[in-house]
């Protein structure tokens, strides 16, 4: 995939699987409701998590499935779905693949549903709409969940200071530049969005959106903010080289001024369900 310049390379999340689950904040609670009563799961039917990360979006979705196939091009990502799948009971009616929605395998059969956990803006979006077109039985949808681009949360007191973002960026900043990373590249305009009209143009049709809202204060320690950082792809572990010990001590010293508790609040993020059907 190209976004202007930049061009996708396997780097890209290097070294972020085992803090992404840790520093990622959770999707709202009620967004798995939302999800069975729209797409009405029964435990039967396919799912597709295109670009599952460690798994996150399958593994809560994975009780209302006959079967779940993740699918991401980092090993890591894999490796980390595939310990979680273990640990929570859902190995046997799970399975983790290494590979690019763009190469999407042979033989893997139709699905109901394909999900894209904030992924899809990393793909080459209209060959991978259609390849989901294609993958789809009829009746299909496929599911867009990610935060939304203006989330109205709540203000008002909180526990515990907020992690101090402008800070955080201003010091990833002065190692690695001020033009967003990913992987070997740079991202000056951010991703792409017009996702509707990708999927359109792929054949989809009717569309519904469903804002699951978010807003209640989450308390995260000092570990949990770096593990944020790390988890991503503007700085993930691999961009700081051999001095990347140097930017985490600056790091936690940072926060350690911010909260001398190491304790932190944030307000826990909505969470965007669209869906496309197939036409």
């Amino acid at each position: 995939m190209t976004i202007g310049d930049w061009v996708w390379d396997e780097t890209l999340f290097e070294g972020a699987s085992e803090f992404y689950t840790a520093g990622r904040p959770p999707y709202a609670p009620g967004w798995v409701d939302v999800c069975v009563e729209v797409l009405d799961l029964d435990g039967t039917g396919r799912l597709a998590d295109v670009g599952c990360g460690p798994g996150t979006l399958a593994l809560a979705l994975a009780d209302r499935f006959a079967e779940v196939v993740g699918l991401d091009p980092d090993d890591g990502m894999i490796a980390a779905a595939a310990r979680q799948a273990e640990a929570e009971g859902h190995a046997e009616r799970s399975r983790w693949i290494q590979a690019r929605a763009e190469d999407w395998p042979d033989g893997l059969g139709t699905f109901t549903v394909a999900a894209f956990g904030q992924s899809f803006h990393w793909m080459d979006r209209d060959r991978v709409a259609a390849t989901m077109r294609a993958a789809l039985a009829p009746g299909g949808a496929v599911v867009l969940v990610a935060a939304p681009h203006v989330d109205a949360l709540p203000d008002g007191p909180m526990p515990h200071p907020e992690a101090p973002t402008a800070r955080i960026k201003a010091l990833a900043e002065r190692y690695l530049g001020p033009v967003w990373r990913a992987g070997r590249g740079t991202l000056p305009n951010g991703t792409p969005g017009g996702e509707g009209a990708v999927l359109e143009r792929a054949g989809f049709g009717s569309h519904e959106c469903h804002l699951v809202p978010g807003g209640r204060p989450l308390e995260r320690t000092a570990d949990v903010v770096v593990a944020e950082v790390f988890s991503l792809s503007g700085s993930a572990p691999h961009l700081f080289g051999d001095r990347l010990p140097e930017f985490e001590a600056e790091l936690r010293l940072l926060l350690a001024e911010a909260s001398p508790s190491g304790l932190f609040s944030r307000r826990q993020p909505s969470t965007e369900i669209r869906v496309w059907w197939v036409r």
